[in-house]
């Protein structure tokens, strides 16, 4: 039996679990050891944000591997409900599709007390699964496409490439080829909600059979540290035999002296209580987030700017960016080495992505009307791992809530060769394809592995009977 944290949504499961009750704090009080020296070997990216690589999926005999591409968005939706003028497709499929989305979001609920204490409110929830599907899986002619990047919709966001990306493009697709990859269409892998976290993992069709060792796992940071206001929703998972795991998370709000240290806390404790339970021990099944190949960390994680609200007024009126991100609390915080030490994060050439009027392109802080907050880079997206390379970190906008939504693109290497090889075997231990089951809360166990697990088991017993047949001398 599986717990309501351990349960997540699938379009592998056979039966809807919309009415469960939600775990609305953290899972079971369970710790990870984060060594010390884990950050020595991963370099910190100081290139530029938008990285130009080579499109495509395409594998290499030689090597193992298969590069793909991978989107990830985040937003902090305000506690509104997706409504139906409001259309994903422009932020999703620009300016081409990816191989595997991952979409998180926070505040889908309003965060009170009902909300926080009560019964889960899955509805929200169910809605923006639809309005991505349908983002994902609708047919696109090129003229449709290229609407994209004219006139916007009120509440869509807007992808703009640039020129050479569009050119880039081009030479990808040939002249004026569509790509055949825009024809499949995607699965959701795995979507978990905690209070309003939420986080969904899309992939192509043509990948759902290599995805395995699905988990996830939810940690509360909110009201007494351990409610589900704040906090992260992870999912992990295994593609082929590269090991994945993302992490949603709304950390503690506040832009008062001293509050960084409190969502640095909150940090530290995710990656301490963040745990994914296995039926057995294997490579391609971390326990922890540091575990996993490749990490990527999303969210509203509500940094803000150390400086004063006169200085970064005036910033803000010259489209300072570069002088205000020398006042961004995670990057100070990340370069004493307090938080996210080793992690990467693109350069960011856009303009802050906090606090706006409802329905405007203006900030909170340049009106008078509501209680003045300084506008900051609250959405971010950070991530860890040799097989990941950052090709854009832009920002949407859409003025849907009072967050801009935010979102990179990333060229992904996966590892088609097991990692499991036991030498003295010469077995290649197979991972296990997703099937339909019910929830698909626990990755089903691979025979090779089973066959392994018996083996281990008939020799552990050999070895006791023989300890129980020596004379003991005393």
């Amino acid at each position: 039996m599986k717990s309501s944290a351990e349960k997540f949504h699938s379009d592998y499961e056979a039966t809807a679990t919309a009415n469960e009750r939600r775990k609305s704090c953290s899972d079971q009080d369970r710790y990870a050891v984060v060594p010390e020296d884990f950050s020595e070997g991963w370099v910190m990216d100081a290139t530029s944000g938008m990285k130009r690589s080579v499109l495509g999926k395409k594998s290499s005999p030689d090597t193992g591997a298969m590069d793909l591409r991978m989107f990830v968005g985040t937003w902090n939706v305000g506690g509104k409900s997706p409504n139906e003028a409001l259309n994903l497709r422009n932020w999703l499929t620009c300016p081409s599709p990816a191989d595997i989305y991952v979409i998180g979001f926070q505040e889908i609920v309003p965060l009170n007390a009902g909300n926080v204490l009560g019964p889960e409110d899955s509805g929200p929830a169910a809605k923006w699964l639809g309005i991505i599907r349908q983002a994902l899986n609708s047919n696109k002619s090129e003229r449709e496409m290229s609407q994209y990047y004219d006139s916007d919709p009120e509440g869509s966001p807007k992808c703009r490439p640039s020129f050479s990306e569009m050119l880039s493009l081009e030479e990808e697709f040939g002249n004026g080829e569509s790509s055949p990859r825009s024809a499949q269409r995607y699965c959701l892998a795995a979507s978990k909600q905690m209070v309003g976290i939420f986080l969904s993992v899309w992939v192509k069709e043509d990948l759902c059979n290599h995805v395995s060792n699905l988990k996830v796992s939810c940690v509360g940071r909110g009201i007494m540290g351990y409610l589900g206001n704040k906090g992260s929703t992870s999912i992990s998972m295994t593609l082929y035999n590269t090991t994945f795991c993302f992490v949603c998370t709304h950390l503690a709000s506040g832009e008062k002296f001293g509050d960084e240290l409190r969502r640095n806390f909150d940090v530290s404790e995710i990656l301490k209580k963040t745990k994914f339970s296995h039926s057995f021990k294997s490579q391609l099944a971390p326990e922890t987030i540091l575990e996993h190949d490749n990490v990527i960390w999303l969210g509203d994680l509500n940094y803000r700017l150390a400086a004063g609200y006169d200085d970064t007024h005036e910033l803000l009126k010259k489209n300072n960016w570069q002088a205000l991100l020398e006042k961004d609390q995670l990057r100070i915080e990340q370069r004493a080495g307090r938080v996210f030490k080793g992690w990467n994060e693109g350069n960011i050439y856009f303009a802050p992505t906090y606090k706006y009027l409802t329905n405007s392109d203006h900030y909170v802080a340049q009106s008078s009307k509501e209680k003045r907050r300084t506008p900051a880079w609250c959405d971010r997206i950070l991530w860890k791992g040799e097989g990941l390379n950052q090709m854009w970190y832009v920002r949407g906008e859409s003025k849907f809530s009072d967050h801009r939504p935010v979102y990179s693109l990333f060229s992904v290497q996966v590892n088609l060769r097991s990692k499991n090889i036991a030498p003295s075997t010469g077995t290649m231990p197979k991972s296990c394809p997703l099937k339909p089951l019910t929830n698909v809360a626990l990755s089903s166990t691979c025979s090779a592995a089973k066959v392994q697990a018996e083996e281990q088991l008939l020799l552990l017993t050999r070895a006791q009977s023989c300890i129980d047949t020596v004379p003991r001398f005393v």
